[in-house]
């Protein structure tokens, strides 16, 4: 009897140790980081608007105000991210960003929970999200140095997978401690998570062969002469717009017009996290055997196809479909894009040509809540009207993403 659980207790450490030494240590542990980073964030963060809008009475308009501003912040600081990682290299700005951002959300814990005067509190909050997206660039410039360039794909979605789980833990551990906690404490963990991510990143080895010495701020407008590079990052845009409706303009239409409740709302982007941490990493493990060109479009269709499908939503079943159907296409889409940008980057320009790739991200996230707004003011009654509009922009992101690799001969 003991000898029949032996064996497959052997087959599965067998096979998780091939899975483990399918990657250099540095990918692992620059996951860690990404998962420890996402779940402290989302502790505290995901709740900073109810706290604003319910405790201290602003309105929910001021409170946009605030979130644009930190996003556009944010994509400035990935840019500076993403050049001075290829100056100074990627575990300063790692490290740097971990230990700053602690010490920002023990600040915001202070003025929390002394009731300081709001514009403190969001000087703190777009503080905080400028030094994460500052180090953002270095992590992923680290994988695209480690990952062979077969896996770079693969890499980017173990790296998504660690970030996922850190979202989806997040949220739900800052939501029971909530209950039992002041708001502030939620910070003071925060701050307890990132020091702990310090001491895991402080285990990373850096992962540049040659720092760009020559590399400087004025370097930035080189970029501008890679014409196939800033196609790519502006159909990117895009579809940037059609991902970020998914956390604004989907949980008005679906709390506020369609009559779900919030824990329905929740539990679709539960739905989300959860198939992205099942089926991430072996979608990504597969596309490279395809034209990361055609998984681009694959995943701009699905998109559209789960967003027109949100038009059409009557029942929570249907819902939980469409959320399933766009998780697809950004299960798809976002390793192929990050491993296509890894590929067009010069050596020595990696984190540079990131920052790019992820100031548009962060652009396109930020304006997605007054483009949604505007589409739910305009067509309130008009549900399809609202969704079909959204749904075109993953209709043109694969009829320009197929044109952009035909023009430019890439795979």
């Amino acid at each position: 009897m003991i000898s029949r659980l032996v064996k497959p207790v052997k087959r599965a450490r067998k096979s998780i140790s091939k899975f483990a030494n399918r990657f250099d240590r540095g990918i692992w542990l620059v996951s860690l980081v990404n998962l420890l980073m996402a779940a402290g964030f989302s502790i505290c963060i995901p709740f900073l608007a109810l706290y604003l809008h319910q405790d201290r009475g602003i309105s929910m308009s001021l409170v946009g105000v605030i979130i644009l501003v930190s996003g556009l912040s944010s994509a400035v600081f990935e840019l500076i991210g993403g050049e001075l990682c290829d100056r100074l290299g990627r575990r300063p700005l790692v490290l740097a960003s971990v230990l700053t951002r602690s010490i920002v959300y023990i600040i915001m814990a202070l003025l929390v929970g002394y009731s300081a005067p709001v514009w403190g509190i969001a000087l703190a909050f777009i503080t905080s999200q400028a030094i994460g997206a500052a180090g953002r660039p270095a992590t992923q410039a680290m994988v695209t140095d480690l990952a062979p360039p077969r896996r770079l794909t693969e890499a980017f979605g173990v790296l998504r997978i660690g970030i996922n789980v850190g979202w989806a833990a997040g949220p739900a551990l800052g939501g029971y401690l909530a209950r039992y906690l002041p708001y502030a404490w939620l910070f003071g963990v925060a701050a307890g998570i990132s020091v702990v991510t310090a001491v895991v990143a402080f285990y990373l080895k850096e992962s540049i062969v040659q720092r760009n010495n020559k590399t400087d701020f004025k370097g930035l407008f080189k970029v501008s002469h890679n014409h196939a590079f800033m196609l790519f990052i502006s159909l990117n845009l895009i579809l940037f717009l059609a991902m970020g409706q998914m956390m604004s303009t989907l949980s008005i239409y679906t709390v506020d017009r369609i009559g779900f409740t919030t824990a329905q709302y929740g539990l679709l982007l539960t739905i989300n996290g959860l198939f992205v941490i099942l089926l991430q990493y072996p979608i990504a493990q597969n596309i490279d055997r395809f034209s990361k060109s055609r998984v681009l479009v694959l995943g701009c269709l699905l998109y559209s196809a789960g967003y027109v499908l949100f038009g059409w939503v009557g029942s929570f079943a249907l819902a939980v479909a469409a959320m399933i159907i766009v998780t697809l296409g950004e299960i798809s889409f976002a390793p192929a894009a990050m491993s296509i940008v890894g590929e067009i980057a010069p050596r020595g320009q990696k984190g540079r040509y990131m920052g790019f790739f992820g100031l548009n991200q962060v652009v396109g996230i930020s304006i997605a809540p007054l483009f949604g707004g505007i589409l739910l003011d305009v067509f309130y009654y008009n549900h399809f009207a609202i969704w079909g509009i959204i749904s075109l922009m993953g209709l043109f992101g694969a009829v320009a993403f197929a044109w952009w690799a035909k023009r430019y001969k890439v795979n």
